[in-house]
């Protein structure tokens, strides 16, 4: 495989999703129009990722000698560090607060990716604009269910044949029809959360399959992939009818940045902190809120000092869980201090 900017991409969507949460939970006035259009940019960012998921993953199935090997690059590239933001946390609420109980419950929930169970720990972040611990973990448990459910998925999609393309439309369609529909359909408080979780994001996770299908096409025409991504992306954001569009239009754009002519900005290679920091900034922010540092210092000097902490934090989940993890082959650890990776989503 041919080198791409998805690290690139993946590192962008971490950090939108990082500034959205830094506004939002730092919660500075006024913020009315300037949290909805962050919010927009990180929601789009999210689907990204799922996308991004659909295709890197499939590939890595594709490659994989047995659903043992997929399994493991699985687990390597995605708990290791996932455990670790979960423990930090939990040690310091043992040692301000001593309740082992309330400790224990968040541990139990959330090292099993049911956060919404147990999203707080006794003695952090209490009274703040928001109290969970690390809000952006809700999306971790959906990749894991679509891991889970990818080699079933692949599977049935093989015995389709020549309807291929049809069981992509009928995931996307049905997707959709769960995460739009629901909320109107089912007049309860609890519609919105149970409707964009899986299935409600296959729409874009099948998008992301569908890349991977026609990879070498993408690869081909970048440009035309982009215009028609453009074009329904903003369609989508102009008028509610064309909303289900949107997944096949990041799609596009996705490949269109991906593979367009130009030097390929290798986003890792010092090291791939795109996780790390989607996974570590929530808290971080949170913490820095808690200390009083935002209403201390202002804005601009928090905000710096956040972007500071949560990447040097990233580069040391980095080196000191996430690549100790992976495989020597992976491509992580190849793009990692390399100019140009040979062997580019090896292991995505």
């Amino acid at each position: 495989m041919q080198t791409n900017r998805f690290d690139l991409l993946r590192l962008v969507f971490a950090l939108v999703v990082c500034v959205f949460h830094a506004v939002a939970l730092t919660a500075f006035r006024p913020l009315g129009p300037l949290e909805t259009v962050l919010g927009q940019g990180a929601e789009i960012a999210i689907q990204g990722f799922f996308i991004t998921s659909g295709a890197l993953v499939s590939g890595s199935l594709d490659r994989a000698d047995t659903l043992t090997d997929y399994a493991d690059k699985r687990v390597r590239r995605l708990y290791p560090a996932y455990a670790t933001v979960i423990l930090i946390p939990a040690i310091i609420s043992l040692a301000l607060s001593r309740d082992l109980s309330g400790v224990l419950a968040y541990l139990g929930a959330n090292l099993t990716f049911l956060n919404f169970l147990a999203p707080n720990l006794p003695g952090l972040f209490e009274g703040q604009r928001f109290t969970e611990v690390n809000g952006a973990l809700w999306t971790l448990k959906i990749e894991v269910m679509f891991y889970l459910a990818l080699p079933l998925i692949a599977f049935a999609l093989r015995r389709m044949g020549r309807f291929w393309w049809l069981g992509i439309a009928l995931l996307y369609v049905g997707g959709e029809a769960w995460r739009l529909g629901l909320p109107h359909f089912w007049d309860a408080a609890v519609a919105p959360t149970i409707a964009r979780q899986l299935p409600g994001q296959m729409a874009f996770f099948a998008t992301g399959i569908a890349l991977w299908r026609l990879w070498s096409v993408a690869k081909a025409r970048p440009l035309a992939f982009g215009a028609a991504g453009l074009v329904l992306v903003a369609l989508s954001l102009v008028h509610p009818v064309f909303v289900p569009a949107r997944a096949a239009g990041i799609a596009g754009l996705i490949a269109c940045v991906a593979f367009m002519p130009g030097p390929m900005l290798n986003a890792a290679r010092f090291g791939d902190v795109s996780y790390g920091v989607y996974i570590t900034h929530y808290p971080i922010v949170q913490s820095l809120v808690m200390l009083g540092l935002f209403a201390a210092a202002g804005p601009i000097a928090g905000f710096a000092l956040t972007g500071f902490i949560v990447f040097a934090a990233s580069l040391l989940l980095w080196h000191s869980v996430e690549k100790p993890a992976l495989r020597p082959t992976s491509h992580y650890r190849q793009a990692a201090g390399t100019e140009h990776a040979v062997k580019r989503q090896e292991t995505a």
